[in-house]
This record gives C-alpha cells, structure tokens and sequence, in this order.
C-alpha cells in the first residue's frame, strides 16, 4: 500500500457539505487501492464501552474520478445532527500482493489492531458543523445555458450613426493590425438576437463595452459611459430586454484589476503626485510619473504586464472597493444584466470580490460571478467570491486528448476533480476566446472539429462558443484571431452546412438533460483513443451514450435495444444492430 499517495483533509473540496444536510467525503489514493470506506458517527453520540471503542456507520466509497496515477474516492453522509467525526479503511495488497486494510485517522495510519488497543491516540476527523450558511451555490440556471462570446467591435454593425474610432471597413481584413477598428456596435448584436435564438444561444458573454481608446476595451477611460462607438445606456436596455425575451442571458466585462492610462482618477495621480487624493487607489511606488517613458519594468508603479497604459488598481483600499462595487451595483439595476465576468480576476483582491459578492448578490440572488482565471482555482471558488471561472483547464485538456498525450476519461476527471459539485456545473467550457487561437486551427480536419463540438456540448458545466466558430471562422494568430464576423460567408454551402452541424450539436444540449447532468460513465475499450461514454440524466431516467474515434482503425458501435443514432459524422450503419465509426468520426446516440 503506497501510503505517500494518500491524502485527505478535512476541508475544502475533501471534505464539505453538498447541501445543507449532506456531507460529501473524498480521498486520494495510489490506484493500488481496492476498496474504502468511511466509518462515521456523531461526535457527541461517542461512547467508549466495555464491547471497545466506537465503530459508527461504515460506508463504502465509489471511485468518482479515475487519474493518470491516482483514484479519488468519494462517499456522501446524512448526520442527523449535522456534526460529522470519521475515519477511513482501506483494503489493498503489500509488495508480496497479500492483502491487507489499514486504517487514516487525522494524525497517523494504524492496523486496525492498533486502534483497538490504544483508541485515544487517533485523532478522528470533524467536520464540526453542516452549516446552511457555508454551502457552495451556484445560481441554478447557468447549467442549462450555452453561451456565445462576443467581441463588440467585431460582431455586427446596425449602421446607426458614425463611429469616432473606425479605419476599416468591415470585409477588408488584408494586413490586418491588433488596434484596427472596425465599427461593429450594441445595436448591431440587437439585430442578430434572432439568428442566435436560431443557433440554440441562451446566453451572451460580451468582452467589455465602456468608453476606451482600444478597440477591445480592456484599458476603461469611464466604467460608468457605454463607448460611444458601441451605442448608448437606451442601447444596452433594449438589447438586454429583446434578449430577455429571446430568453437569452446577458454577461458584461469588469476589468477591476487595472484601468486605462486616460482614467481620470489616474491622471489625478500623474498631474499631482504625492500630493493626489487617489494616490492610494493604484500601486505606486515611485514619484514624479509625469513624463516617463517605457514600460513599468523599472518597478515605478505596477501594471498589468508591464503595460504603462494599464494601471493596476489596488482592490484593497476600501474606496476602490465601494465605487467598483457600486458601479457594478449600477449595471445590474440599471440594465438588468444577468452575469459579470472579472477580467485577471486572480489578481484582484479576494477580500473585494467577497465585498462585491455579499452585495450584488443581496441585490440579485441569481447573478452569476465569473473569474478568468487560467489555472487551478479553488481558492476563489468556496463559496463567497466567484461561482465558477472560466475553464481554461478544460481546454487544454482537449488538446492533450487530440494530441494523444491523454486519456480522454484521466484528463476530464482530472478537471472535474478540482472543484466542488456543485462548481462543476457551472464551469465554464470553451474550446477557444479572444485571447486563444481559433477552434478551427487547433484541428486536423472538419471531422476532429465535429468532435471536439460534441464534446464540449457532452460535457459538464456551461459550454461557450466563440463569435464565428458556428461557421468555423479561421485564425491562427496574431489580430486575425479577433478577425469581424464574415456575415457574407454565411451564403455559401460550405458555411451553411458547417452552421448545420453546429446548430444540431447545440440542439442536442438543449433537448437532453442527460448532456448537463452530473453523472457519467467510461465504457471500456481496447483502444484507448477509442473513446465511449454515457452520460444519465440526475433524475436517472435519460442516458445518452457518446462516442469518439480518435484511433486509425475503424471502431465497432453495437446498438441497444431502442437507441437511435442523434448526431453523427464519418459513420456506417448496418442492418445488424452496429455501428461502424471511421477515423475521425462521432457519434451521438439516444
């Protein structure tokens, strides 16, 4: 028994409540464990008798996520009481292949002959109270939401009025450069509400919309002004009511972690120096700043990359705190929007988000916070900061998967192992941003594109499609990765069959709850870049089986009795009752 692979903590995602009466336990173990279990009782129930010490309930675990060189074991428990002490037994074989059962106490491993020798010199774990107060919630309609991202200057322009920033017109994407603009505005989304509800979108990420001097808007002047190219307050309401009654979800942008160079309260700071009111409101830790050129390497103030024209505000001054939070407070009431995704959110203070959380959400209960954060987030993610952050995690994953450097069912467990359950269905999945290459030039060809569609829309959490990728829309790099919605591609035969497809792999997440739900079985096969999986409805009723040939060899799909083939590409039917896939194919199967 590899005794250095095991681990378990009493809290954070080893040990919380999944509800207000359930508590959920998990442990880490080498994959030479056979069998755990979690003997558990009330503390306060504790008796030492003449019979020996305390044994309480035994409860056997079920292996919930299967890693490259670990197991994650994990049970639930109702304390009728709520309190929770327990301990765990583990069945497994020493080097000679004997079995043998040990048992983790807090404080040390012991044979279970130990511990009826010497009780008292284990510490039990406790999870001293289920407090309803402490449970991690997400707003339960993001789960059921697929979401479309959209970068304003480049998605569709109404042509209501002239735009101050504009230089190039809308299909001239020759030589293209990052600080074009190409007069795409709120209006011009409003327009195109319909042909979303059509694709099977039920909500809009927006990159941010406020008064800049870029075209992306990431360095804001006024959080509190619409950019004028984009349109005006009147705009956002009647985009947000339309897409209201579309039943389309609206997140914004905040970018609270620095702000444009042209941002008052900033140029407050530069013309006065030492001597300005807001001089606490951003990191700077050199005097004078009028004047000096370059990059902020040379440690004056700090910046977001090094960017002179991003200022970093300091989101610990409680004066920043109340005029974001009170700025957020305003889109929401206002514009009535739905969600506000943070922009470097893990370099913004969590004691701010936690201000923001308790108010907005006090507001607005269902409000969806999201982070953009690019790696393992759990410390932003208990409870009262974030509800989830974009799944970056994920999408690497797939790309490990269609490199074949992993195992599809090591890496996707591995990514659901991160977080809480109730977080898992709220991440936030996407196989490409603005700030990635274009789904479409990650693959090999249409087939592999296809499949990693269906994945993404099989998979828990809350799927993101990128302006574009519904038509496959081209990018490697460079500007051309925010390249503007080529409407005029949407004419062609190729494109329209390609909006098909996508708009059927969508269709399938909508129609099946199996495809948003929690559960989720491997099934096993030779190949291991032959890959099957069923996935089974929370109420158990629905089950929908997926499968993917990653492999060069052809792969065998017998049919149940009753399924029927829901979506597939680079497949043959036979009269038999199978399936064959081709290389490169999918297959969805209800």
């Amino acid at each position: 028994m590899n005794f250095s692979a095991i681990s378990h903590r009493c809290a954070f995602t080893d040990s919380y409540a999944l509800d207000k009466d359930t508590l959920c336990l998990n442990i880490k173990t080498a994959c030479d464990i056979d069998e755990v279990y979690v003997i558990w009782h009330d503390p306060a129930s504790f008796r030492k008798t003449e019979d020996g010490p305390w044994r309480g309930g035994r409860v056997k675990m079920e292996k919930a996520f299967s890693l490259k060189y670990h197991i994650i074991w994990s049970c639930t428990v109702k304390p009728p009481y709520k309190r929770t002490e327990y301990y765990f037994e583990l069945h497994g074989k020493d080097e000679c292949g004997k079995q043998e059962t040990y048992l983790l106490f807090e404080n040390d491993f012991a044979l279970p002959s130990q511990f009826e020798a010497n009780p008292d010199l284990f510490l039990q774990y406790k999870n001293a109270w289920l407090n309803p107060a402490d449970v991690v919630s997400v707003p339960s309609w993001v789960k059921d939401t697929i979401w479309y991202q959209i970068m304003p200057d480049r998605f569709c322009s109404a042509g209501n009025f002239p735009k101050r920033l504009k230089n190039r017109e809308w299909d001239d994407v020759s030589d293209m450069q990052w600080h074009d603009f190409f007069g795409g505005d709120l209006p011009g989304v409003t327009s195109k509400l319909d042909y979303l509800k059509d694709l099977g979108i039920s909500g809009i990420y927006f990159t941010p919309i406020f008064k800049s001097c870029s075209n992306h808007k990431y360095n804001i002047e006024d959080y509190s002004l619409i950019d004028p190219d984009f349109g005006t307050d009147e705009d956002m309401r009647t985009l947000v009511r339309e897409a209201h009654k579309r039943g389309i979800r609206i997140m914004i942008d905040a970018v609270f972690n620095h702000s444009g160079n042209d941002f008052p309260i900033w140029l407050d700071v530069v013309e006065n120096g030492e001597k300005s009111k807001y001089k606490d409101w951003f990191f700077v830790n050199k005097f004078p700043l009028k004047g000096v050129e370059g990059d902020t390497s040379d440690g004056r103030y700090f910046s977001f990359d090094f960017v002179t024209a991003m200022p970093k505000l300091n989101t610990n001054n409680p004066e920043v705190q109340k005029y974001f939070t009170d700025i957020c407070s305003r889109w929401v009431k206002d514009w009535d929007v739905d969600a506000i995704r943070f922009d470097v959110a893990n370099e913004v203070s969590h004691d701010f988000i936690k201000v923001l959380h308790r108010k907005l959400c006090a507001e607005k209960k269902d409000l969806f916070l999201l982070g953009e954060i690019w790696t393992d987030s759990l410390q932003w993610l208990c409870g009262d900061e974030y509800h989830s952050v974009m799944n970056y995690p994920f999408m690497i994953a797939m790309g490990k998967i269609f490199a074949h450097s992993g195992e599809l069912s090591h890496e996707m467990d591995n990514v659901y192992s991160l977080y809480f359950r109730q977080t898992n269905t709220a991440l936030f999945n996407f196989l490409d941003t603005h700030d990635t290459g274009r789904a479409i030039n990650a693959c090999k060809n249409m087939d592999e594109f296809y499949q990693k569609l269906v994945l993404l829309m099989s998979m828990e959490g809350t799927p993101c499609i990128f302006y574009g990728t519904e038509i496959a829309v081209e990018g490697e790099k460079g500007p051309y990765i925010r390249r503007p919605m080529p409407w005029h591609e949407l004419e062609l035969k190729e494109k329209q069959e390609i909006f098909a497809n996508v708009k059927k792999i969508i269709a399938l997440r909508n129609t099946y709850p199996a495809l948003r739900a929690e559960k989720i079985q491997y099934l096993s096969y030779e190949n291991k870049e032959q890959v099957c999986f069923e996935r089974t409805s929370d109420d158990g009723k629905q089950t929908v089986t997926v499968c993917l040939n990653l492999s060069e060899e052809d792969m065998e799909v017998p049919l149940k009795e009753g399924q029927k083939v829901l979506f597939g590409v680079n497949h043959e039917a036979y009269a038999s009752g199978k399936i064959i896939l081709h290389k490169d194919g999918s297959l969805v199967l209800g």
